[in-house]
């Protein structure tokens, strides 16, 4: 029997239905349908038109897109970190604040939190529908992102220690902050059966933090030789990024005309902010000037457009999808152009034009990918990415710890960093990215995963 062709007996007569189309019913299963029988026939096909449409959605609502964008960001962001830029050519890596344009390395931080956005209504849906309190998603917002700042602000102090005033090297620092951060936040299996061993482990990660921050010092006259918060760190960013689209979501809903009209908002306020017409909000800049600069805030406020489109528009109805996505994406590339006319395109400065020209790109990326893996069904090539995307903080946060073990080890393991042929050295830093998603799988199996 097809797939659903039903066969159903209500008082003594039997009914088929196949949906989209009608089949045609051996002789034993023909009968006629009375109009006594009309009212039941409409509520049962009714009833199980739901059942399929919500089994397709469903299905649909899982869009491996998402985790294999997530997971190519994350190994261009650890190619192009790892990068011997001295040797690479310029268009591989950042470009200086002052120069009109903008390299490979230039989009991929933006990439990444483009997907954070397109990944938020689909996370919080899942919350809500199963009976979430406001509370209770609240809270999960703020302690992740006050995590990822954390974790951020630690990481971007690692490079300011004073190995003298501060009694450690840096590399030792370095090394204990990112175990304390591996015991405090890994995603321990069998929790209920392991509390007080997980509980302990958990301690003992809080007790180096205070240790280390303790004994942090600079030397330096910023915040008397303490720790600051600095640019915040790419988690930092990630971190306040995400808690504004976060709680936007929770305002918005799937609302795509409010949602619109937050990212508006922050991109209003990007332009401000480069015009220096937000002066009078310098008091409170040194905690909220991540989210009074916009730059960040609107960067993944659209990418939540763009989760909500893909969640709105029906699976089957894949061509629109694709042609809206398109037409974003190349809307926005050229409002990026429009703008330079006013804001240089500038990842160090944060302009406008470079946020809007990013975004155009994601767009673009993301339907490409889309069409291949969701409409398609060609994963095979990408299911090496999604293991990264579905584990991106262990990925990004990983490499670093084997970086701090060489430079301490003081042996140049990474050799191809020394050689004068760019070719050697752009070869060198993909196969390093790539061994790093092999790490990442590697600790996944023993039950070694970061979760916020």
């Amino acid at each position: 029997m097809d797939a659903g062709f039903l066969l159903l007996s209500i008082q003594g007569r039997n009914y088929s239905h196949t949906f989209g189309h009608v089949k045609q019913c051996p002789p034993k299963y023909r009968f006629v349908l009375t109009k006594e029988d009309f009212f039941i026939y409409q509520v049962l096909f009714f009833y199980l038109y739901i059942i399929y449409y919500s089994r397709l959605m469903t299905n649909y609502n899982r869009i491996s897109s998402i985790d294999i964008m997530r997971g190519l960001t994350l190994v261009l962001m650890l190619f192009v970190n790892d990068l011997n830029m001295n040797v690479a050519p310029a268009w591989l890596g950042h470009r200086p604040a002052e120069f009109d344009g903008m390299g490979l390395a230039d989009w991929v931080f933006p990439g990444f939190l483009f997907i954070v956005g397109m990944a938020i209504p689909f996370a919080f849906s899942k919350r809500f529908s199963a009976g979430q309190s406001l509370y209770d998603i609240s809270r999960h917002i703020l302690t992740r992102s006050l995590s990822l700042i954390i974790i951020g602000v630690l990481m971007l102090n690692t490079g300011r220690v004073d190995p003298e005033l501060t009694g450690i090297s840096k590399n030792l620092w370095a090394l204990l902050m990112y175990v304390a951060v591996f015991l405090f936040w890994n995603d321990y299996p069998d929790k209920e059966n392991k509390f007080f061993t997980i509980t302990g482990l958990k301690f003992t990660g809080l007790a180096i933090f205070a240790f280390l921050v303790l004994k942090f010092r600079s030397g330096q006259p910023e915040n008397n030789g303490s720790l600051i918060t600095g640019w915040w760190g790419i988690l930092g960013l990630i971190g306040w990024g995400y808690l504004v689209s976060a709680f936007a979501y929770v305002l918005c809903r799937d609302s795509l005309l409010k949602t619109s009209l937050f990212a508006l908002f922050f991109l209003i306020m990007n332009m401000f902010s480069d015009w220096k017409l937000l002066g009078f909000l310098d008091p409170v800049k040194p905690i909220l000037g991540i989210i009074i600069d916009g730059n960040v805030p609107f960067i993944v406020l659209s990418g939540l457009i763009g989760g909500l489109l893909i969640k709105k528009i029906p699976g089957k109805e894949f061509k629109k999808a694709i042609l809206v996505f398109i037409g974003l994406g190349l809307a926005y590339l050229i409002a990026g152009f429009v703008l330079r006319t006013w804001f240089i395109i500038s990842k160090i400065q944060a302009t406008p034009s470079w946020a809007m020209i990013c975004n155009g790109i994601s767009f673009l990326v993301f339907i490409l990918l889309y069409w291949i893996v969701d409409v398609r069904n060609r994963i095979k090539w990408a299911s090496f990415f999604q293991p990264a995307g579905e584990n991106s903080l262990t990925t990004y946060i990983a490499p670093d710890i084997l970086y701090y073990l060489i430079w301490s080890s003081g042996v140049p393991f990474l050799i191809y960093k020394q050689s004068q042929e760019p070719i050697i050295v752009i070869a060198g830093s993909l196969v390093w990215a790539l061994l790093m998603v092999g790490l990442t799988v590697m600790l996944s199996r023993l039950n070694i995963r970061l979760r916020i």
